[in-house]
């Protein structure tokens, strides 16, 4: 992190995994303030350039305004008082920011005002040597895809059975910047590429694979290679898991002939949940890969998800044993010592770290902690738990009640289209309560901006059927040296607690909470415009959305005659104004 101020005027960057939260606060906004000009001096760079906005204040007569031309920030400014930078092609080292206030004293002028100056480490590991964080992109449905890719939907195969058999249109393992996969699947596919290149290269290393969706042939071609070196435990849950000609069996098959017969295929109580690789030499657990992302084309590309590799003898130890259970005793695990209780790692210079490992007989054991941390946050929530709005008690979803209630600063994300139904069950979505008392949004859900986009924005891809949003974390207290993030692949409901094999990670760490806090934030800030542009009539009535006013960045009050834009940040016991103070300082 790194800050500057000035003359009232405060800048603060917060690093996320190959992203940069910019936080502003202006103690007292001149009435003519406009907003924020935002410039980016790239690693080995010799120039700033400036970020680009969408919205400008107005367009040229005649011109065609459907989110093809972007206008520089210098020009458009930000009208928010933080902004997610996320580069589309990320290097690594160290990113300059130069912000700078921008003024408009009269019709057609704007003025530079207070520029502020500061820089931080944008490198890609979170932890070196101990943990390495990374989230998909999760924007197929976005003008960044449509921008770059043209919204190409045959990325995609046809449904998830035939995912093995499916000839992508560029090699999803191949890294390049005109590469779809590689822009999508981001650093969490390629934290997992890497994983599995390493284990085939590598003759002394051995691999344990746990696995509920699979239907990626690149890397079930990987994992074929391993031969006898693999082991893995492979979900049957019906209705799709258990078919022998869906991607699931197909791949048990594969791996079955190329493993000898080192293949399980279980469901514990419910579903085999777990997304985890583990990395043993001369059978001593050395790294273990872990989190939300299923092995799956919608997993890796277009879900919302995130992986997590630890490299810790202890906890990929831990991991090491529960996958020794699963695969020779799975039906006596949640009775087991194992499923009883969190397990605490404490390594000096270390983020403190414990795991829970489900299903357990007690479904609060792994929901109890979740629910007090968020009761007992002083500062600030964040989370995104997809399925949430089918969760209808234990502590999580109590403790998220409360918090709208609270006044304290709170965004969340979730997925209420679809779910991942009890076997033989259809999805039911259930109401979620999204207002906060003040009025604001507290929590969003996915939407794209389709036929139907206002100007200056372009129609977007639907990202194909199915979920997502699919990450399950909460964030706690951002910001403070108690901050806290769990996560794993924990529905955080008390059925999956109660009948899934899953596991629940909690770290206590600032860095960690502050890259999982950049990401709900940036995953709200991406879907909350889409779900007000859902929610609002096209103007004027009946018009088609290419003859519709554009949406345009506001003037100051004496030139529009309207409150400022600025107005609802400063409302005391707001949203509006926890937002300006918690990031920009």
């Amino acid at each position: 992190m790194d800050s500057a101020s000035k003359d009232g005027f405060h800048l603060k960057l917060w690093r996320g995994e190959r992203m940069c939260l910019i936080g502003m606060d202006v103690d007292a906004p001149e009435p003519d303030l406009v907003g924020f000009a935002i410039e980016v001096l790239r690693p080995g760079g010799t120039d700033f350039a400036p970020l680009r906005n969408r919205l400008a204040f107005s367009y040229p007569v005649g011109s065609k305004v459907n989110g093809d031309v972007q206008f520089p920030s210098t020009e458009a400014p930000f009208q928010k008082f933080r902004w997610v930078h996320f580069p589309y092609d990320p290097i690594d080292g160290l990113y300059s920011y130069r912000v700078t206030k921008m003024h408009m004293p009269a019709e057609g002028s704007l003025v530079a005002g207070t520029q502020l100056v500061a820089t931080i480490n944008l490198n890609p590991v979170t932890h070196p040597g101990f943990l390495d964080i990374g989230f998909t992109r999760a924007f197929a449905s976005s003008q960044a895809y449509r921008d770059k890719f043209g919204n190409r939907a045959d990325i995609l195969p046809a449904t998830n059975a035939v995912g093995l058999e499916f000839a992508p249109p560029f090699d999803p393992a191949a890294a390049s910047d005109d590469n779809p996969y590689t822009w999508l699947g981001f650093e969490a596919a390629a934290i997992v590429q890497s994983l599995v290149d390493e284990a085939v290269a590598d003759t002394t290393l051995t691999v344990d694979f746990f696995a509920y969706d699979l239907n990626l042939g690149w890397l079930v071609d990987r994992l074929e290679k391993l031969g006898p070196r693999l082991r893995a435990v492979i979900d049957d849950s019906p209705k799709d898991h258990n078919q022998p000609d869906g991607a699931e069996g197909k791949a048990s098959a594969r791996l079955l002939a190329s493993t000898g017969g080192q293949v399980v295929r279980m469901k514990f109580k419910g579903l085999q949940h777990n997304k985890v690789i583990i990395l043993r030499r001369n059978g001593v657990a050395q790294r273990v890969l872990l989190g939300s992302t299923n092995f799956s084309y919608r997993g890796f590309y277009i879900q919302a998800n995130n992986a997590l590799l630890f490299s810790d003898l202890d906890i990929a130890g831990l991991f090491g044993d529960y996958f020794d259970a699963a695969f020779h005793q799975p039906e006596t695990f949640s009775a087991s010592e194992m499923a009883r209780k969190w397990y605490a790692f404490a390594t000096p210079g270390k983020p403190i770290v414990q795991i829970a490992l489900s299903p357990h007989s007690d479904k609060e054991i792994g929901l109890s902690p979740v629910g007090a941390a968020i009761d007992q946050a002083t500062s600030s929530v964040f989370f995104s738990i997809a399925f949430l709005n089918q969760t209808k008690s234990g502590s999580v979803r109590t403790a998220i009640d409360r918090l709208a209630t609270r006044p304290l600063f709170s965004y969340g994300v979730v997925d209420k289209a679809s779910a991942e139904p009890k076997p033989g069950a259809e999805a039911k979505p259930s109401k979620l309560d999204v207002y906060k008392p003040d009025g604001t949004i507290g929590v969003v859900d996915f939407g794209y901006l389709a036929k139907n986009a206002p100007p200056p924005f372009g129609a977007e891809w639907q990202g194909g059927k199915g979920i997502n949003l699919h990450n399950k974390f909460v964030v706690t207290d951002f910001g403070l040296p108690t901050a806290k993030v769990f996560t794993g692949s924990s529905n955080l409901s008390p059925s999956g607690e109660g009948g899934n094999g899953d596991h629940l990670v909690m770290i206590q760490d600032p860095i960690v909470a502050t890259a999982y806090a950049i990401e709900a934030v940036r995953l709200f800030d991406h879907l909350h415009f889409r779900s007000k542009m859902k929610d609002a009539k096209v103007k004027p009535k009946g018009a088609k959305p290419a003859e519709a006013t554009p949406l345009a960045l506001a003037k100051p009050t004496a030139l529009s005659g309207k409150p400022a834009w600025f107005d609802r940040y400063y409302v005391a016991d707001s949203q509006y104004l926890r937002d300006r103070l918690l990031f920009g300082h």
